[in-house]
């Protein structure tokens, strides 16, 4: 593609994206919504922040969340001291204030530790996530102990928007759109840093550190300044996230908020730019939406992660782009026929498997209620041999239709193209 038609691409998912954001909370109806779409926006970020290290220079990284947590205290702290009268600070810059504390904690910590890549950062990386967890236990005055540290939202100036003056962050519509800017700036600035050399020397180290030595690159200092560029991105994520929950705790710190991201930017799909954002979305949407109907919702987490892993190794937004060229071709609807028996097995198997669930999830913490298991309206008795025999059925029916639904092509070997 010609980079003038990859530039009009580009402005026309921009485009759409901001339409689409400006005119979501015409569609939203309580604050609950809103939050969600906080959430979601800000999950995004950090999602690219990550996206960084993991798809633009190789880094796993095991401990981002540390980045993203130390932001959130520091907007806590800010708006903590602001509620005291000891400062006065813009209230639309505090994402920033994150992002400059996630940063100076990578350039602080980002020099011993990118030394290395591959598994040797990865184990770096996780060992630093925990020691600074562990840290937030034993300095309560800065972390706050086991409850973290709350603040007023609203203790900062108001700031004026156009023909709006007197914006503050108390409306749960103030603080989506304040999330919404600060995600779609750090998004586009995201993007334009991959237009520059250094990602281009981060894409080769991440390809061939040897070669980028050898042509008079310093692999290692490459490794710190995506480090360090991708800890303020996910600072300025964690500061957002700090001023929708208004508060910061320990868990923000740990090893399950690095986990979650992974997980988003995996789904999503690392190779593309929007991959990441459409996993962050996916992500955080089931991880609220899963954990009021269910209190099994890690586990389904888990079997969509290895679904996604197993049947689109591009992720979600590379499953999405092959669709698009199969519509564009007009293959899309022979591809669908060809795997109509597989998609309904795969289908029929997923409803066994969620039955199977919630009936020992149920079995083993009395969930929906004495002796009941809600399942899509169902009040079901886990001790009954009927639900069990259903979900079963179910699972049979849905293997059967995997087994004969797949491709019977048998590949070809490299001697028998040879003879051909």
């Amino acid at each position: 593609m010609s980079p003038r038609a990859d530039g009009k691409r580009l402005l026309a998912c921009v485009a759409a994206g901001l339409a689409l954001l400006a005119l979501a909370p015409l569609c939203l109806g309580s604050g609950f919504q809103l939050g969600l779409m906080s959430q979601m926006c800000a999950m995004a970020l950090f999602a690219l922040s990550y996206n960084l290290l993991l798809g633009q220079t190789g880094m796993l990284s095991f401990g981002h969340a540390v980045y993203a947590g130390l932001g959130g205290y520091a907007v806590i702290h800010l708006l903590r001291g602001m509620d005291g009268g000891l400062f006065v600070f813009p209230t639309v810059l505090l994402p920033v204030a994150g992002g400059v504390a996630g940063a100076g904690f990578a350039a602080l910590i980002g020099y011993p530790t990118t030394r290395r890549g591959g598994t040797s950062f990865a184990m770096i990386s996780l060992a630093v996530g925990e020691l600074v967890h562990a840290a937030a236990g034993m300095l309560p005055d800065w972390f706050g102990g086991e409850g973290g540290l709350a603040a007023d939202r609203t203790a900062g100036p108001a700031f004026v928007v156009g023909l709006w003056p007197g914006w503050s962050l108390g409306p749960d519509l103030h603080v989506y759109y304040l999330t919404a800017v600060w995600t779609v700036a750090g998004a586009l600035a995201i993007h334009a840093l991959g237009r520059t050399p250094l990602l281009k020397l981060a894409n080769a180290v991440r390809d061939n550190p040897q070669r980028v030595a050898f042509i008079g690159y310093d692999p290692h200092r490459v490794r710190y300044l995506m480090l360090t560029l991708s800890g303020f991105f996910a600072g300025v994520a964690g500061g957002l996230m700090a001023l929708n929950l208004e508060i910061a705790s320990a868990d923000s710190l740990g090893a399950l908020r690095s986990g979650a991201v992974l997980l988003a930017v995996v789904v999503g799909g690392s190779g593309l730019f929007l991959g990441p954002v459409a996993g962050a979305v996916v992500v955080t949407f089931f991880s609220v939406e899963l954990s009021r109907h269910t209190g099994a919702w890690q586990l389904y987490l888990g079997l969509a992660f290895a679904a996604v892993v197993l049947a689109l190794p591009g992720g979600l937004a590379g499953g999405i782009r092959d669709a698009a060229r199969l519509v564009a071709r007009g293959e899309f609807a022979h591809w669908l026929r060809a795997r109509a028996g597989t998609i309904a097995g795969a289908l029929i198997g997923i409803a066994g498997l969620s039955l199977a669930i919630e009936l020992a999830y149920g079995r083993v913490h009395d969930a929906g209620g004495p002796g009941m298991v809600s399942w899509f309206g169902l009040a079901l008795d886990p001790s009954a041999p009927l639900p069990w025999s259903a979900a079963g059925v179910l699972s049979v029916l849905g293997a059967a239709g995997l087994f004969l639904g797949r491709d019977r092509r048998r590949p070809v070997s490299s001697s028998e193209r040879c003879d051909g």
